[in-house]
C-alpha cells in the first residue's frame, strides 16, 4: 500500500497494512454496489406496466421504452472511464458519497416522473450516480484488505452483484404487484440512507497522490457519438423504415462523431480511454466476446418481459420468477469458466459458450403462445449457462494481455463496452421487434376508428389496452396482435442468434489459441493494478 495512503488509514492499519473495521467496511461497500447493479435488472419487469396508458403507466412507446433502459446504460458506460480518475484526483469516500447522493436524487425523479422524457434524463442521471459508486468500492476494498485476504473479499463483492441480478426482476414484480410503477425507483431511497450512514461511519478516506488528468473532450465525444448512433438504430424501428433521413443520418453522425473520439484518444496525451489496448488480438477477441453476450442478455431480456406478460399473461411478479433461472445460471457457472479455460483453452470455452448462446436463441425463436413453461425455462437456463461461461473467461484473457501498469485502463475498457454492448442490443433487438410487430398487425387495424389506431400499432400493450375496450369486438384484435408480437419475436431472436453465431466465428477465428489458456488462479490475480476503474460483472 503507498505511503501516503496508509497515512490515511488507524494507527492500527498502518501497523498490520489492513483496516480493523475492514468487513464492516466491505459489507457498506456491497450495499451500495447491490444498489447499483440491482437498478439494472429490477426495471425489466416493468416495462410493460410504463407503456399502459396513464395513470396505470406513461404510455410509453417501445423507442422510449428502449431509451429508458439505454439512457441509463449508456450514460453509466461512458462515465465509467471517467469515474475512477474522479475519485482518484478528490477522493474515494468522497466520490462513493456524491454518487450515492446523485443516483437517489435521480432515483427520486424517476419515481414521480410525469413523461417518458422525464423518466429518460432520470434514468441518465442516475446513470451518472451508479458510475461515480462502482469504480471507488473496489478501489477501497484494495486500501483496507491485506493482499492475502483480498481474494475473499473481492469473491464476496462480486458475488453480491450476481445476486442482485438475479433478485431484481422478482424484487421489481414483488413491489409491483402492491404499489405504482415508481415503486421500483423509490425502493433505492432506503438503500441510499444506509449506504450513505454506513460509508460516513466506517469507510476511511483516500486519494490518489498523483491522480490522471481528466479529457472531457474525449467523454464528450464517445457520448454523442454513441447516443446519436444508438437514436438512429431506434428510430428506425419506431419508422420502420431504414432508408429514412432520420435514421441514416443519425447512424452516420454518431460513426463520425465516434471516428473523431478515436482520432482525438489517439492525439491527446491524457486519453479518457487508452485505445492501444486493441492492438493485442487477445484483448480484442475477448472484449469483443464479452459485448456479444450482452449485446444478446441487455437485448432479449427487454423483448421476452413483452413476452412474458402480454403474450403468456404473466404478472410482473410471475414474469420475474420466470427470468430466475437465466440469472441463476450464471452464478452457478461462472465459477467453472476459467477453470475450463486453463484446461481446454479460453478460445474453446468463449466459442462454444457463444455458440450455445445462439442455439438458445434459435430456440426462443420457436416459441409461441402455447409453449409449455418448462420449454422456456429450459431455454433461460441453458441461455444463462452459456453467458456465464463466457464472461468470467473473456474477462480473465483481456486482463492477462494487459500489462500491470495499464491494467486498469484495460478493466474500465472491459466494463465500458460490455454496457455499450448491451445498449446497442437494446437498440438494435427493440428496434427489430417494434419494425416487425408494425408490419404485422397494420393489415388488421382497418375496422379500428382512426383515433384508436396508432395505440393499438405502437405496440401489443397499446394494442390490448384498446381491444379491452373495445369488449368482445375486440378479440380478434387481441388475437391479431398477440399473433404479430409472435412473429417479431421470432424474426428478433433469429437476428440476436446470427449476431451471436458471427460473434462466435469472430472470436474462434481471430482470437489467438497460443497464450489464451492463462487464466488467473485467484481473484488477486484478476484484480487490475488500478481496480478503481473495475466494475463486477453482472
Amino acid at each position: 500500500m503507498p505511503e501516503d495512503e496508509r497515512e490515511s488509514l488507524p494507527p492500527q492499519a498502518r501497523e498490520t497494512g489492513s483496516d480493523p473495521r475492514r468487513w464492516w467496511i466491505l459489507a457498506s461497500l456491497v450495499v451500495s454496489l447491490v444498489l447499483v447493479v440491482l437498478d439494472t435488472s429490477i426495471i425489466s419487469v416493468a416495462l410493460r406496466v410504463l407503456a399502459l396508458p396513464a395513470p396505470d403507466g406513461l404510455g410509453a412507446s417501445p423507442s422510449s421504452l428502449q431509451w429508458a433502459v439505454d439512457s441509463y446504460t449508456l450514460v453509466f458506460a461512458t462515465m465509467l472511464i471517467t469515474a475512477g480518475l474522479v475519485a482518484d484526483r478528490f477522493g474515494r469516500k468522497r466520490t462513493l458519497l456524491a454518487g450515492l447522493f446523485v443516483f437517489g436524487l435521480f432515483s427520486a425523479a424517476s419515481a414521480y416522473a410525469h413523461s417518458t422524457a422525464e423518466l429518460i434524463a432520470g434514468r441518465a442521471g442516475m446513470g451518472i450516480g451508479a458510475a461515480l459508486v462502482v469504480p471507488a468500492t473496489l478501489a477501497i476494498i484494495t486500501q483496507v484488505f491485506r493482499p492475502e485476504e483480498r481474494p475473499k473479499a473481492i469473491g464476496l463483492w462480486a458475488a453480491s452483484a450476481g445476486l442482485a441480478v438475479a433478485i431484481g426482476p422478482v424484487t421489481g414484480g414483488l413491489l409491483l404487484e402492491h404499489f405504482w410503477w415508481g415503486s421500483i425507483f423509490l425502493i433505492n431511497l432506503p438503500i441510499v440512507l444506509l449506504g450513505t450512514v454506513a460509508i460516513a461511519g466506517v469507510v476511511p478516506e483516500s486519494a490518489d497522490p498523483a491522480p490522471g488528468r481528466l479529457d472531457p473532450l474525449g467523454v464528450l465525444l464517445c457520448v454523442a457519438g454513441l447516443g446519436l448512433l444508438v437514436f438512429g438504430i431506434i428510430k428506425g424501428g419506431e419508422l420502420a423504415r431504414w432508408s429514412a433521413a432520420p435514421v441514416w443520418g443519425n447512424v452516420l453522425a454518431g460513426l463520425v462523431l465516434m471516428a473523431g473520439f478515436v482520432r482525438w484518444e489517439r492525439r491527446t496525451p491524457h486519453p479518457a480511454m487508452d485505445l492501444g489496448c486493441f492492438r493485442d488480438a487477445r484483448f480484442t477477441g475477448a472484449v469483443g466476446a464479452i459485448a456479444v453476450i450482452f449485446f444478446g442478455l441487455l437485448g432479449s431480456s427487454f423483448y421476452l418481459v413483452f413476452y412474458l406478460q402480454s403474450v403468456r399473461g404473466y404478472s410482473p411478479l410471475q414474469a420475474g420468477c420466470c427470468l430466475l433461472p437465466l440469472a441463476v445460471a450464471q452464478l452457478a457457472c461462472s465459477p467453472h469458466s476459467t477453470v475450463l479455460a486453463r484446461r481446454f483453452g479460453a478460445r474453446a470455452v468463449c466459442t462454444a459458450g457463444l455458440g450455445l448462446t445462439a442455439v438458445t436463441f434459435l430456440g426462443v425463436s420457436v416459441l409461441d403462445q402455447r409453449s409449455p413453461l418448462w420449454q422456456i425455462e429450459l431455454l433461460f437456463f441453458l441461455m444463462g449457462s452459456a453467458m456465464g461461461y463466457v464472461m468470467p473467461a473473456g474477462t480473465a484473457v483481456a486482463m492477462s494481455a494487459m500489462p500491470e501498469r495499464t491494467a486498469g485502463t484495460g478493466a474500465a475498457l472491459i466494463n465500458a463496452l460490455r454496457q455499450v454492448g448491451g445498449a446497442l442490443g437494446v437498440a438494435v433487438l427493440g428496434s427489430v421487434l417494434s419494425a416487425r410487430y408494425r408490419d404485422g398487425v397494420h393489415p388488421h387495424l382497418a375496422a379500428l376508428p382512426p383515433a384508436l389506431r396508432p395505440a393499438a400499432e405502437q405496440s401489443i400493450t397499446g394494442a390490448l389496452t384498446v381491444a379491452a375496450g373495445l369488449g368482445p369486438r375486440g378479440l380478434p384484435l387481441a388475437s391479431h396482435a398477440i399473433d404479430a408480437f409472435v412473429s417479431a419475436v421470432r424474426v428478433t431472436s433469429l437476428v440476436a442468434a446470427g449476431v451471436t453465431l458471427l460473434g462466435a466465428a469472430a472470436v474462434g477465428a481471430f482470437l489467438p489459441g497460443g497464450g489464451t489458456t492463462k487464466a488467473p488462479a485467484t481473484a488477486e490475480e484478476t484484480a487490475p493494478a488500478r481496480p478503481s476503474l473495475v466494475e463486477p460483472d453482472n
